[in-house]
């Protein structure tokens, strides 16, 4: 677009070529200079490019909740996120000690097969197996695609869902997306019902949530 009142170009002598017009010649030089629009233009252009590329690997790290209700009426708490590493590399962050460390506990020891357990201590002063341990027993895994965990509740919970508790577990999926990132979605599935069991769902959406943020914090 040409934009006459920048008065880089005169109005007049383009659509009403005089005596001047064709009698001087005018300078040529080597590069055109841009309008005050034009230049602004693609100031917003380049503005526009760089604010792209600040904000899309954030927004690719961001954890979506999409939890629902079964057609059974049994709860689902899902959680989705995407991690900009192969899913070979995003599986050892799940299944071997050093790859744990980096984001869930400072104390971890695993045991992985199909039978075996994830131990995890908050408190880096204490071993695997002191008191405060999480133990999460491996029910299944299919490599680099699913890993299933038997979630056990401690003393922590409610009397009447820790005495339930039979089939909580969180399903945890690697979904290749090609170009070295990954899908991970976790699923916590073996809901009781009641008001002690809401509790413990709330508990588990607060805190799966922050656990999966502080496993994003690796690329950031």
């Amino acid at each position: 677009m040409v934009d006459f009142a920048s008065g880089a170009m005169d109005e007049e002598k383009i659509f009403n070529p005089g005596k001047d017009s064709v009698d001087k010649p005018q300078p040529v030089t080597g590069k055109k200079r841009l309008s005050q629009h034009q230049e602004n233009d693609v100031k917003l252009a380049r503005a526009a490019v760089l604010l792209c590329l600040l904000i899309s690997p954030l927004a690719a790290q961001e954890i979506k909740d999409t939890s629902y209700i079964t057609s059974t009426g049994e709860r689902v708490l899902r959680l989705e996120c995407v991690v900009p590493i192969a899913r070979q590399e995003a599986w050892k962050l799940f299944t071997t000690a050093e790859g744990l460390k980096k984001w869930i506990a400072p104390v971890v020891a695993i045991d992985f097969r199909v039978g075996g357990q994830l131990l995890t201590n908050y408190d880096k002063t204490k071993l695997a197996g002191d008191p405060g341990t999480i133990r999460l027993p491996i029910v299944n895994y299919l490599e680099a695609e699913m890993l299933t965990l038997k979630v056990e509740l401690n003393e922590s919970f409610a009397a009447r869902v820790v005495k339930e508790d039979q089939d909580l577990q969180e399903i945890i999926q690697f979904f290749d997306l090609g170009k070295g990132k990954t899908r991970l979605i976790s699923s916590m599935i073996g809901w009781g019902k009641g008001p002690e069991w809401d509790k413990t769902y709330a508990f588990f959406a607060k805190g799966n949530a922050w656990t999966y943020k502080e496993l994003l914090k690796l690329f950031r």
